[in-house]
């Protein structure tokens, strides 16, 4: 399995879209837990780790959500 490099304040997509449309999120907690935020519509949702790297798509770059 690849392994995906991601730190606080990266931005990723994620397999499943949100229902605001949009699949890119910021990381804005690490931990057992991660807590990510919706780039367009700013919604935040927290998982356990383990579900996060079954979820993740692809890391983009360290960028913050505008």
């Amino acid at each position: 399995m690849e392994n995906k490099e991601y730190t606080l304040n990266s931005k990723v997509v994620m397999k499943k879209q949100h229902p605001c449309g949009s699949n890119e999120w910021e990381i804005i907690r690490l931990g057992a837990d991660i807590k990510i935020k919706c780039c367009n519509c700013g919604r935040t949702i927290m998982m356990p780790r383990i579900e996060f790297n079954k979820k993740i798509k692809k890391v983009l770059t360290n960028e913050e959500c505008k």
